[in-house]
């Protein structure tokens, strides 16, 4: 009986301890298994990718097809004489982006003044997360155009190449909360061919944001800031303090926004449209003189 009861207590104890060792290790092996958290992007701090001239980080899904209608009247400088500008000679750009991928789109436009072409490429590098663990989005965005004005407008030895410019830009846009988003962008520009008086090269700073006061409606700001920086200047300083400066683009107005449309109304002070114009040529002050009114309408259509 002691033998009995001594097997008994014995199988008794190690059948406890296997259950106990088993559980532990599934559990473990529960743990480790457990797949990580995806962390979810969180929603586009705009509306568009176009805010007044301006590209954003808001990009559209794949196989997306974007059509933009940009429209500049001329100043308010007559006042009723031209209807405040609407009267005025006027510039417009017509535009067609394409998503490749969801972080990737390709664009071709036309702009009336100087019959410029352009190509726009964004690239979204970095997108912000809902979880803040990825606290910003980062684009980069590109802008190449061919002026395509008569070839005596750049001299004797006109060359192809003269007729390109190009805009590079950096954009980093932070969505804070439903009601509020701003981005920051340092951008650069070239032209191959300019006025002797002026550089090849300029840098920039630009800034957009936009505050929702409902559903489908926002206010929207913008600036776009030339840099006059000795370093790179084909000018002496004295020469460049002397010469007229290029002035900022400001821009305010009001956006409403659909799943497929984008509406904005709004005052500016540059009438260029591509960002490389309003970065090189800007003359119109905001606070003196050269205000006009701009529209801008996109349209998006799934494939």
């Amino acid at each position: 009986m002691r033998i009995a009861e001594l097997i008994r207590k014995s199988t008794t104890s190690l059948l406890t301890a296997a259950i106990v060792f088993g559980s532990v290790t599934v559990f473990a092996q529960d743990e480790t298994n457990e797949a990580p958290v995806k962390e979810r992007p969180a929603r586009a701090a705009f509306e568009s990718g176009l805010l007044f001239d301006a590209a954003t980080t808001t990009l559209q899904p794949s196989k997306t097809l974007e059509m933009i209608i940009q429209h500049r009247f001329g100043t308010m400088d007559n006042g009723v004489t031209d209807l405040f500008g609407i009267w005025a000679p006027s510039n417009i750009r017509l535009g067609l982006n394409y998503s490749i991928l969801d972080n990737l789109t390709v664009g071709l436009g036309t702009t009336k003044f100087n019959k410029m072409q352009d190509i726009q490429i964004k690239y979204n590098v970095l997108q912000q997360t809902r979880s803040n663990k990825i606290p910003v989005t980062i684009s980069l965005y590109e802008v190449i155009g061919i002026d395509g004005s008569a070839d005596d407008k750049f001299g004797i030895e006109y060359k192809f190449s003269h007729r390109m410019s190009y805009f590079s830009q950096i954009i980093v846009s932070r969505r804070f909360n439903d009601m509020f988003s701003l981005q920051i962008a340092p951008g650069f520009t070239h032209y191959n061919s300019i006025d002797s008086t002026m550089d090849h090269e300029r840098i920039s700073i630009s800034f957009a944001g936009r505050i929702k006061f409902s559903p489908q409606s926002s206010v929207i700001i913008g600036g776009d800031f030339p840099l006059q920086i000795q370093a790179i200047s084909e000018h002496t300083k004295e020469f460049n303090d002397n010469a007229e400066k290029i002035k900022p683009n400001l821009s305010i107005g009001v956006e409403v926004a659909t799943s497929t449309h984008a509406f904005h109304m709004y005052i500016a002070s540059a009438q260029g449209i591509l960002p490389q114009e309003d970065i090189m040529f800007n003359k119109n002050d905001f606070f003196k003189s050269g205000i006009l009114i701009g529209l801008n309408i996109t349209r998006l259509w799934n494939f």
